[in-house]
């Protein structure tokens, strides 16, 4: 593909396959280093400008509802602005994903990585001038979505263009690690920053950490030929033929709407936790940066854990009991009282939920086919993402009526139903597929 340009594609419609011999020949598995896919130039510079970005992202997402919490002092407000945020692509998901199938992934994410500079530089000037309303919190979480629309399944679907099927498991967790360590470093420097010197800061650090991923796609090189064939087939049959592979397939279909089901009522964090450390545990915004922090941490470690043993990312048993230890985790956190138990219960809960989210995206993207990666990869940022504006109203709706603790209880009660009845009714989704019959 290298710096292939979007005008030098023939007019009509294109579908990109990937050859297994267009990635460069790997090491034999016997001298293959543990961490597979840091082998691979471009994926260590995509590692290190997706970490450095990262960090700043989250950084943004302690200050943004944060201030949305100063100016309205309204839980149903902060679940509004991260509903609009993530609007776009529950409604554009599938469009991100035909965009990401026809077109260079490199070229798009240069152009995603720039866009998201526009809507956090324009904070950081509304809250440095002190002019910041409800308003333009709402209109630059809106572009941020629309953007993160197109980004999110380019982003899925490039993994294998860097590292090739062999060490496509490896990536995913790596990516997750990166999510995860950013997690960890994020909201603590941001909280933090918040205490001493207001959120401004944290707006422009993240304006200037997009610099570092978008100079990592500019310095990649040697990425594979993108195959492309021409087809007379219209934007909705090609969007109808993702939809009808997750149909065909149970086991991508019913592992899309548990992962779904889980983003609705349990992974509301950024509506919730800063509820709890201002309402519940009265830690202000340090302890809400540390709260983020130790469920970012224990995620790291069970990022880390699937990178170590890419072994564990398919196996269907240990993500459901995964599942179930995520929902117990978030039901001990609801209840408590006590600082330090309920930072322990968000470790425990941050390691369960992006076992089980990563092993879901594992799953998925292994049972794909490559000319369907980015159009399954945005069915699965709705799944994971896109259903997050519903989310973040139910929660923040619940927490104004009922309070946040029985608001997450109820969501992880409700979580964990769903993925016990899944695997009740269709015991395959989560079951060891059994072992052949010794041929005698």
């Amino acid at each position: 593909m290298g710096r292939t340009n979007l005008a030098d594609f023939p007019q009509g419609e294109i579908i990109g396959t990937l050859s297994a011999s267009a990635v460069a020949p790997a090491p034999s598995p016997s001298r293959r280093p543990g961490l597979g896919a840091l082998r691979h130039r471009n994926y260590r510079l995509f590692f290190g400008g997706q970490l450095i970005s990262t960090v700043g992202t989250w950084m943004q997402s302690i200050a943004q509802p944060w201030l949305v919490l100063q100016l309205t002092h309204s839980a149903l407000l902060v679940g509004l602005v991260l509903a609009v945020q993530n609007l776009p692509i529950l409604v554009a998901g599938p469009f991100g994903g035909l965009v990401a199938d026809r077109y260079p992934k490199r070229r798009i994410l240069q152009l995603t990585q720039t866009a998201f500079v526009v809507p956090a530089i324009f904070l950081f000037a509304v809250t440095m001038s002190g002019k910041a309303q409800y308003w333009m919190i709402l209109v630059s979480a809106l572009v941020w979505g629309i953007i993160q629309a197109v980004d999110v399944p380019t982003r899925q679907a490039f993994s294998i263009e860097m590292v090739g099927r062999e060490d496509l498991m490896n990536a995913i967790a790596l990516n997750s690690s990166v999510f995860n360590g950013a997690a960890v470093i994020g909201p603590s420097v941001a909280g933090v920053i918040i205490g001493a010197v207001g959120v401004p800061v944290c707006f422009l650090a993240n304006s200037v950490s997009y610099l570092a991923a978008v100079a990592a796609l500019l310095l990649m090189r040697n990425l594979p030929a993108v195959v492309r064939e021409q087809h007379d087939q219209r934007w909705r049959r090609r969007l109808a033929e993702g939809a009808s592979y997750v149909v065909r397939e149970p086991v991508v279909g019913l592992l899309l709407i548990d992962v779904a089901v889980f983003s609705l009522f349990a992974m509301n964090r950024l509506t919730l936790i800063p509820l709890f450390a201002d309402q519940v545990l009265h830690a202000g915004a340090s302890g809400f940066g540390f709260l983020m922090a130790s469920m970012g941490l224990g995620a790291l470690v069970g990022a880390l854990t699937l990178a170590f043993f890419p072994g564990l990312g398919a196996d269907p048993a240990r993500q459901f009991w995964l599942g179930l230890l995520w929902v117990a985790a978030l039901l001990v956190f609801s209840f408590s009282r006590v600082f330090l138990l309920s930072t322990a219960a968000l470790f425990v809960a941050g390691y369960s939920q992006i076992s089980f989210v990563a092993t879901a995206n594992s799953r998925i993207q292994t049972l794909t086919p490559d000319g369907l990666r980015g159009r399954v990869m945005g069915l699965y940022a709705q799944a994971l993402i896109g259903v997050g504006p519903l989310g973040a109203m139910q929660a923040g709706a619940l927490a104004t009526f009922l309070g946040a603790p029985w608001a997450m209880a109820i969501g992880a009660s409700i979580a964990g139903a769903v993925v016990v009845a899944t695997r009740l009714l269709r015991p395959t989704v989560y079951r060891r597929p059994a072992l052949p019959e010794p041929d005698l």
